[in-house]
């Protein structure tokens, strides 16, 4: 791989994104090493399918319907991310085709997951429908992937990168200066979530400050590489270094972006907390005075009745003691009144809704930095949380979206270390495998071919002969 830093004499914008290769290498490395202890410390802790499921067909239609809908689900994420700098550059106008055809892929995916949500459940029973359910599956994903790989060409002509990768160049580099200065002002949002809250409040955001200069320090590399390529009349080269570095600048953007979307959400919590325990307690008075509601009998109500007030307690006795985790706390004065049927109205259903996006975002976050690794039951958890939120089904949401969380987290920790040895970590390449921004292979020192907007036959096509 070629040295980030530029000789003198070139151009000015490498030299912008130069400072980060020295201060961001030590990020990544203490990011990695974090990663690493995480993969040690935790264990899984979220269940299989369910016991009951019969057992799937011993056959490569099972597997494929098992790993198609994890690779679907990288198509897309891919093919938005690019998207995104071309609409900065063209306007929403000019990528609406592309636009409907994520979306189009969106909804394939949408539908073989919601398949094989059912199948795991074991519905339907027979052998036969089970294996038509399986190739659904498969045709739902291969149908997604072909959506991306027919708009792939046309996607390519309005882009034009080999011809005009400068404009381009433009557009990333102003969005990597624009982050660089999000990501220190994430630094500083952490150490405020630290010193205000335990430390299980910002667990979830540990490392990502680190992790996005690693893939600020990857993009720092290919921009650096991609203008000198653009300079040396290598159009090809400029534009797949070009395209590395957008991706690893869109996965930055997410994991910054984590950082703020939980510090606020944080920040709303412990604002609604104290209606929420008031909120509370009237939903509770409400209920002692009934002899049974929703069919459960008197015996069984009055003991979830004990149960959401032993809560409450000791909710109260956290906030009163401090520092607390108000999103867990909200999660937990929402689990108990859920059984007594009273949090599907006023501040319980606010507060309720707050947790499951906040666990949902955190869920999507991880799974898009790290899609190098994270396997299909993850995903389609995921897609399970987010259909249950759009249903107001709050707690299912939230649990299931940890869930998810969980799984992918386990997926990194099987997958490994991507790249043997220290330079592929501290020139950022390591990281660029595991999130899916170079589609690497075991032998593949500089991480493989960066993935680029389109389906399975035509995601690759910025690898150079």
């Amino acid at each position: 791989m070629a040295a980030a830093a530029p000789e003198e004499d070139e151009s000015s914008a490498a030299d912008l994104v130069l400072p980060l290769v020295v201060a961001g290498a030590v990020g990544a490395l203490a990011g990695y090493a974090y990663l690493r202890r995480t993969r040690r410390a935790r264990t899984r802790t979220t269940p299989g399918p369910a016991a009951h499921s019969p057992a799937p067909p011993p056959t490569g239609l099972d597997e494929d319907a098992r790993a198609l809908p994890a690779e679907a689900d990288d198509w897309i994420r891919t093919s938005r991310a690019e998207l995104g700098f071309v609409a900065a550059r063209f306007g929403e106008e000019a990528v609406a085709p592309f636009t409907a055809a994520v979306r189009d892929a969106e909804t394939e995916l949408a539908a073989a997951f919601r398949m094989r949500q059912r199948y795991d459940e074991g519905v339907p029973a027979d052998e036969a429908s089970r294996r038509q359910v399986l190739a659904g599956i498969v045709g739902r994903c291969q149908e997604a992937g072909r959506r991306l790989d027919a708009a792939a060409p046309a996607f390519d002509q309005l882009r034009a990168l080999e011809r005009e990768a400068g404009a381009a160049l433009q557009v990333a580099e102003t969005r990597f200066r624009e982050l660089a200065g999000r990501t220190a002002a994430a630094e500083t949002t952490l150490t405020g979530l630290a010193e205000r809250y335990p430390p299980s409040a910002s667990a979830p955001v540990t490392g990502c400050a680190e992790q996005a200069k690693d893939r600020l320090v990857f993009a720092t590399v290919h921009l650096n590489q991609a203008r000198q390529a653009t300079d040396r009349g290598e159009p090809e080269h400029a534009a797949r270094d070009l395209r590395a570095a957008e991706a690893a600048v869109a996965q930055a953007a997410v994991f910054v972006a984590g950082i703020d979307r939980l510090a606020e959400g944080l920040d709303a919590a412990t604002r609604l907390v104290p209606a929420a325990l008031t909120g509370a307690e009237a939903a509770l008075t409400q209920v002692r005075g009934l002899s049974t509601t929703g069919g459960v009998p008197a015996g069984e109500l009055h003991a979830r009745v004990r149960h959401a007030d032993a809560v409450l307690t000791a909710v109260r006795e956290e906030v009163a003691a401090g520092p607390y985790d108000p999103l867990d706390a909200l999660r937990r004065i929402v689990e108990a009144l859920t059984p007594l049927d009273a949090g599907r109205a006023g501040v319980a259903s606010a507060a309720g809704a707050l947790v499951a996006r906040s666990s949902t975002d955190l869920a999507d976050g991880f799974v898009e930095t790290h899609r190098g690794a994270v396997g299909g039951e993850a995903r389609e958890r995921l897609a399970r949380a987010r259909r249950l939120l759009a249903d107001d089904a709050y707690v299912a949401a939230d649990t299931l979206a940890r869930e998810a969380r969980d799984l992918a987290e386990q997926d990194v920790r099987v997958y490994g270390n991507p790249l043997a040895g220290a330079a592929g970590h501290a020139s950022g390449v390591a990281g660029a495998v595991l999130g899916g921004i170079l589609l690497g292979g075991d032998g593949d020192e500089d991480g493989g071919v960066p993935a680029s907007f389109g389906g399975p036959r035509t995601r690759a096509r910025r690898g150079i002969a």
